[in-house]
């Protein structure tokens, strides 16, 4: 069985032991990890009988694949407590937002690295991440896609740079939803709902909303084509949508993802 290390044991880091123990990609015995915690490291080691290591060292001298999960502000004193730890033939897969394979290689080497952006929606399985990785980790892909695929979808871009728009689209894309289900509530209080009934109804739209549109895509049938099948001419549906194009609803959609985009490579550097 191969081996995988968490450098730092986190929300997210928790979310991808839960999926990958559930879909058999990695038995327990074989997951080690790291933490400035020990009390989480005890958590975990109970909840999911993975390894508890005492230091970074400890874990990328144990694993054959090590995943970088610490916040982005840590990553430098994180990558610095292992740069003399043996790295040979490891791959290194960075989940810490606006971190550069160019930073974790400065201090690493030249290493396989992969680095992800992941979403919230991994903590219920269902999340949306992104992989792009260093000529070295090519050979590795399908390694790190069956890791975060046991957390939701995962797919791979070619381009780092890319990185940035993918954070803009579902890195930072649970929040634009949210907003509108926030949204959504608030008006539906204002038409007179209670608001138990608000929330249920607008919280389960949301969520039927989402499988159907999964479900249609596997038909070949978009979200522009679901839109059309709802939308009567005359009906209260498209009275609600010219507001929206009345507003210029996509272009504020397209400014807003344009301005999440513009300020992830601000942060990356």
């Amino acid at each position: 069985m191969s081996t995988i290390g968490f450098i730092g044991s986190g929300n997210m880091a928790e979310a991808l032991i839960r999926g990958i123990i559930a879909a058999k990609v990695y038995a327990p015995p074989s997951i080690f990890i790291s933490d400035v915690r020990q009390e989480r490291l005890e958590e975990l080691a109970e909840k999911y009988g993975v390894i508890p290591c005492d230091t970074n060292v400890r874990v990328v001298e144990r694993v054959e694949t090590v995943v970088l999960s610490v916040k982005p502000q840590v990553v430098n004193e994180a990558l610095q407590s292992i740069k003399n730890a043996g790295k040979g033939g490891k791959l290194f897969i960075s989940i810490a937002a606006g971190i550069k394979i160019a930073k974790i290689a400065a201090v690493l080497g030249e290493i396989p690295i992969i680095r992800v952006m992941p979403n919230t929606p991994a903590l219920i399985g269902e999340g949306a991440s992104a992989l792009f990785a260093n000529k070295r980790a090519r050979p590795l892909l399908d390694r790190a896609l069956s890791i975060f695929a046991a957390v939701g979808k995962a797919v791979v871009v070619e381009e780092e740079g890319l990185i940035d728009s993918v954070t803009a689209v579902s890195g930072s894309g649970p929040a634009y939803f949210f907003l509108l289900m926030e949204a959504m509530i608030d008006a539906a209080l204002a038409l007179g709902l209670p608001p138990g009934v608000a929330k249920d109804l607008v919280l389960q739209t949301a969520r039927g909303a989402g499988l159907l549109a999964t479900e249609a895509d596997k038909n070949g049938e978009s979200p522009a084509v679901l839109r059309r099948k709802v939308t009567s001419p005359g009906g209260t549906t498209e009275a609600a949508l010219k507001v929206f194009a009345a507003h210029d609803f996509q272009r504020l959609v397209n400014d807003a993802l344009k301005a999440a985009r513009d300020r992830s490579r601000e942060l990356s550097g």
